[in-house]
């Protein structure tokens, strides 16, 4: 018995290239399949806006999103000064994790197979929070619909920032592929 220790693909990418990229270029009417929309990146951003008074606070911001997507997030930092916010140039105020590949997959099948179903009173995401370019922005309430928190250990709720970066042209091509992903729309 012979085993092999080559990486699996993860579920939702096996799903996109059998069933979804084919089902995609009929849809549209494209001529070749390398026309066909793909989601390129998933950018998770958490802002944290007392993190200037108390750098603790950035700490437990960055653990809880490093758990939740299995990657360490960047520290962002502000980029100019604003005297009502009591903000200077370049102090932390949030942070940010770029996901691509079979990680952006794995966090995309557990956004909407897991995390999202656990959304009191969820009918499905919003249709219209497309950027006009193929992209689509998804906020979060809060980190605890993520089965990897646990809810004791949280010291505040916090929300974040999904954004979904396609390489669709319009916003009816990035919606097809992400509906034909599993991302939930509700009727408008």
């Amino acid at each position: 018995m012979t085993t092999t220790n080559a990486p699996t693909r993860p579920r939702l990418k096996e799903r996109y290239l059998t069933e979804v990229r084919d089902r995609l270029k009929s849809e549209l009417g494209l001529a070749n399949v390398m026309e066909v929309p793909r989601l390129e990146k998933i950018v998770i951003n958490m802002g944290v806006g007392e993190g200037k008074e108390n750098p603790k606070i950035l700490d437990f911001a960055t653990s809880d999103l490093q758990t939740i997507t299995g990657q360490k997030p960047v520290i962002t930092r502000a980029k100019k000064s604003i005297a009502n916010f009591k903000l200077r140039e370049n102090v932390p105020i949030g942070c940010k994790v770029t996901l691509r590949g079979a990680r952006m997959y794995e966090f995309l099948d557990r956004l909407v197979n897991v995390a999202l179903p656990r959304v009191r009173d969820f009918k499905g995401v919003a249709p219209k929070a497309f950027d006009g370019r193929g992209n689509y922005a998804l906020g979060l309430k809060e980190q605890v619909i993520f089965p990897e928190i646990v809810y004791d250990k949280v010291d505040k709720v916090r929300g974040m920032d999904v954004v979904m970066v396609t390489s669709a042209r319009t916003d009816e091509e990035a919606k097809a592929l992400l509906a034909h992903l599993g991302v939930p729309f509700r009727e408008s």
